[in-house]
């Protein structure tokens, strides 16, 4: 319905969609500053320490729940949507700093 109402606004006023996303400028490729191979240095460090401690982080709460399964305690259902959530976020934010940049 408000997308409905949307789009008649746009028409009404004799734009489209698409006329008013082609409207945003493109910044390019642009160059990078001089000293930024350490700065991406230091952002591949990151990913991979991430990504260690992502997959350490999942084997402990693996553990943790086939502990907790044999006394018959669910209490770790919560931890895993928390490292769930987080590796979501880890997958999405380059895209979005790709799309920004």
């Amino acid at each position: 319905m408000i997308l409905q109402m949307a789009h008649d606004v746009l028409i009404s006023n004799g734009e489209t969609l698409g006329g008013v996303l082609a409207a945003a400028p493109d910044p390019g490729d642009g160059t990078a500053p001089p000293g930024s191979e350490k700065i991406v240095t230091i952002l591949e460090w990151g990913k991979w320490i991430f990504t260690a401690a992502a997959v350490l982080g999942g084997l402990i709460i693996a553990g943790r729940m086939i502990l907790a399964h044999q006394r018959g305690d669910d209490a770790q259902m919560g931890k895993l949507g928390i490292f769930l959530a987080a590796c979501v976020l880890a997958g999405v934010i380059p895209n979005v700093i790709d799309a920004l940049a």
